[in-house]
């Protein structure tokens, strides 16, 4: 493990004397990635139409509810929950960078490109992005965003069906907890947007990188972690608050060793296949 993170950590860009990230040039950042190996240039020809306009409906239907919701948060809004809605942010956060532990973990780890629908629509970019870490950064937003705009539209539509149905007093009633699924659901849709600021050394815009600096969203020296092979650690790509902690307590081993036991599953298989292609 030691040898492939030395490997790893000096194909990476290196901190200038200011500790900022030194951006690698084109030309480097060709020569030590992998989208010319053969296992990415077949998992992107993997990249379907249906695919895309999958992803396209769940953006603009994202937007609409987000936009939908946020319009009539506001207008139930009392100057005396300012607190309250800072607590729901801080709560959302931290659970969307838990929740997107586990997705990350969970199509890692099990899981083949080969399975029926799932596999080349949902596992196929999990595969990708280890061999080819890049590739994200020249994924466009719906590509980037369209998943995880799915992932948030039952529960934006939820509460869309509620602000056009409940009474108002009701509404009233329940605002924390919707304030808190609002902003757990624009951190869960944020989160593959802030994993691609992570992998992006090459005009990542400066508020990014302020987020960045401050931990806010997750660091790219932070997700470099995840990235020494065999991709078994630090899978919270929110913030990565709490990659430490749960590494701490062994929480993904400890589940892997459970769901081996259960299933007689191998972690990391079809991944570990797909890294090894060569033709």
């Amino acid at each position: 493990m030691e040898i492939e993170k030395s490997v790893f950590e000096n194909s990476m860009p290196e901190e200038d004397q200011n500790g900022n990230d030194s951006p690698l040039n084109e030309g480097e950042a060709k020569r030590l990635w992998g989208p010319r190996h053969a296992g990415a240039r077949e998992l992107k020809e993997k990249y379907t139409k249906g695919k895309r306009i999958q992803e396209w409906i769940c953006v603009i239907v994202c937007f609409l509810l987000v936009v939908y919701n946020g319009l009539n948060l506001y207008s139930y809004f009392r100057i005396e929950q300012w607190i309250t809605i800072l607590i729901c942010a801080g709560c959302g956060i931290t659970l969307a960078d838990f929740l997107s532990g586990v997705v990350h973990w969970g199509a890692d780890t099990w899981g083949r490109v080969d399975m029926p629908i799932f596999g080349p629509a949902f596992i196929r970019p999990f595969r990708e992005h280890h061999i080819d870490p890049t590739a994200l950064t020249r994924h466009d937003l719906i590509e980037a965003n369209g998943d995880n705009c799915m992932a948030t539209i039952p529960f934006l539509s939820y509460m869309a069906y509620k602000f056009a149905s409940h009474a108002p007093e009701q509404i009233a009633a329940d605002y924390s907890w919707d304030m808190f699924v609002y902003q757990l659901s624009i951190f869960v849709t944020l989160t593959n947007q802030i994993h691609k600021w992570s992998h992006t050394y090459f005009g990542l815009p400066w508020y990014a990188q302020a987020l960045q600096k401050a931990h806010i969203v997750l660091p790219r020296k932070h997700h470099r972690l995840h990235h020494v092979s065999p991709h078994e650690t630090y899978y919270c790509i929110t913030t990565g608050w709490l990659n430490y902690p749960m590494e701490v307590v062994g929480f993904w081993r400890h589940a892997e060793t459970l769901i081996t036991k259960l299933t007689g599953s191998i972690p990391r298989q079809d991944d570990m296949k797909w890294t090894a292609k060569t033709e």
